[in-house]
């Protein structure tokens, strides 16, 4: 049974999966700071000095009343909050990762793309000889 797992994990695709899962989540981490530290305090300053990671709705209380100055002490005074800001951060997260995707894939289709099919091959001279005797034979 090791044996048949060794070979399993040992195949190419496995490994490479195995790679780009991890290549992945670094990539996933990086495109979350650069939207949550980089692309959205310039953008929710523009707007009017809106942090979009605190932008939430109270749905009930908590055991401390609000209103709450943060999504955190929402949360902490266990309040139940539709926390849309970070919906706003996740979809802005998603779009970057899924156009730097499309712009992986469409590249290597770019490499993948096939030659175009090369002129089929002259028969043989006996078959071409052949072929002459036949068509003069018709004559």
């Amino acid at each position: 049974m090791f044996k048949e797992f060794k070979e399993f994990a040992m195949r190419g695709n496995v490994i490479d999966l195995a790679v780009g899962v991890v290549i992945g989540a670094a990539f996933g981490k990086i495109v979350d700071s650069l939207v949550k530290d980089v692309i959205m305090p310039p953008l929710g300053f523009l707007i009017g000095k809106v942090d979009f990671a605190n932008l939430f709705l109270t749905l009930s209380e908590g055991k401390i009343p609000g209103p709450y100055a943060s999504l955190d002490a929402a949360q902490k005074a266990g309040a139940v909050t539709l926390n849309f800001g970070v919906f706003i951060n996740t979809m802005i997260s998603f779009i970057i990762v899924a156009f730097a995707i499309f712009l992986v894939v469409k590249a290597m289709n770019k490499l993948k793309r096939e030659e175009p099919a090369a002129a089929p091959a002259s028969p043989p001279e006996d078959v071409q000889l052949l072929r002459e005797i036949r068509d003069l034979l018709k004559k």
